[in-house]
Formats: C-alpha cells, sequence, structure tokens
C-alpha cells in the first residue's frame, strides 16, 4: 500500500481534505481539486488503465462520480460504458439490489437488457470506504450474469475495511490512492 502511495504521490497532492465535513471527526477527501487539473486527471486514468488485468467489455461505474471514472476508462480499454443508478432513476426494466446503509438502506440498479449475460465487467468508483455500495454493485451486476473479477477505485480509506471486503468476495481491488482514518 505505500509503494502504490508513494508512485502516486503526486496525484494525492491533488486532493483536498476538509477536515469535519459532514461531520465532526470526518476528513473528507475532494477529488474535485483532482478533476479540475488536466495533467493530474490524465496521469490518473493512465495509471488505472495500467492497472486492469485482462480485456473488459464493459466498465460499471457507480452513481455519480464512478461514472466519470466508467466513460474515462473505458475508451482506452475498448469497452463500453454501464451505469449503475441510484434506483427509480432508469426508465424500462430493471434489475436491482438492495444494501445497507449506516442509518437505513439505499436500492441500486441497472438496465434489465444492458448486457449479455457472460460480460467481463469492471466496477469503478471514485472512493472505497466501507464497501457497502461497491460490495451491492457486484451483487447486481452477477445477478444479471455478469462476470466480475476487479474493481478499481481513485482513492481508498482502507481503515474502513472496503477494499478488504470485496478482496473476501473474490474481486481483485485496487486504488490509486490510500488515506489513513475515515
Amino acid at each position: 500500500m505505500s509503494e502504490t502511495n508513494e508512485r502516486n504521490a503526486d496525484l494525492k497532492a491533488l486532493i483536498r481534505t476538509i477536515p469535519d465535513f459532514p461531520k465532526p471527526g470526518i476528513q473528507f477527501r475532494d477529488i474535485t481539486t483532482l478533476l479540475l487539473d488536466p495533467a493530474g486527471w490524465a496521469t490518473a486514468i493512465e495509471r488505472m488503465v495500467e492497472a486492469v488485468s485482462g480485456p473488459v467489455d464493459l466498465v460499471a461505474g457507480i452513481e455519480a462520480r464512478g461514472f466519470l471514472f466508467a466513460a474515462a476508462l473505458a475508451a482506452p480499454l475498448k469497452a463500453g460504458v454501464l451505469l449503475i443508478r441510484k434506483d427509480g432513476k432508469l426508465p424500462g426494466a430493471t434489475i436491482a439490489e438492495d444494501y445497507a446503509l449506516e442509518y437505513g438502506t439505499d436500492r441500486i440498479a441497472i438496465h434489465a437488457d444492458a448486457f449479455a449475460p457472460g460480460a467481463r465487467v469492471l466496477l469503478v468508483d471514485d472512493l472505497i470506504a466501507t464497501g457497502g455500495t461497491a460490495r451491492a454493485a457486484v451483487r447486481l451486476l452477477h445477478k444479471a450474469g455478469a462476470v466480475v473479477t476487479q474493481a478499481q477505485f481513485l482513492v481508498d480509506l482502507p481503515d474502513l475495511g472496503g477494499a478488504e471486503a470485496l478482496r473476501t468476495d473474490g474481486i481483485e481491488a485496487t486504488a490509486l490512492i490510500h488515506f489513513p482514518g475515515h
């Protein structure tokens, strides 16, 4: 992990930390400052593409910032883009998956006909914390017949265990940058 952080120290320096947001004790990792830097954004995408293992048919992005990463990664990977949306946002027939939040539950969905069974899907998002949404996305993709073996994130908060939970589920989870704490 420290080797990854050292290699990506240039990108880590572009991410602003906002203390006590959205509540006291939280160190919010604001990636918008990296997105505003053309060279930093391009470098982040290049490095994420380099980390992909084998061919993929689709890059699935989790709403909303995951959409940016999915679209940017899909082009050089010669893959399509699959949007994983909050429930109720897609027209037509969908399949959905519920997952637990700190206080309640939420639901994500994809179009029922988004891809043919057996499609190789790379899951991406901007950040992984507890992994609840990412794990629900993997379950949803599996339910639809996808082969999901890897997930990528710009930022991992390893103290919250999300990437490790994905690994326990058999998913190769990687991130360019790791921040301690939450």
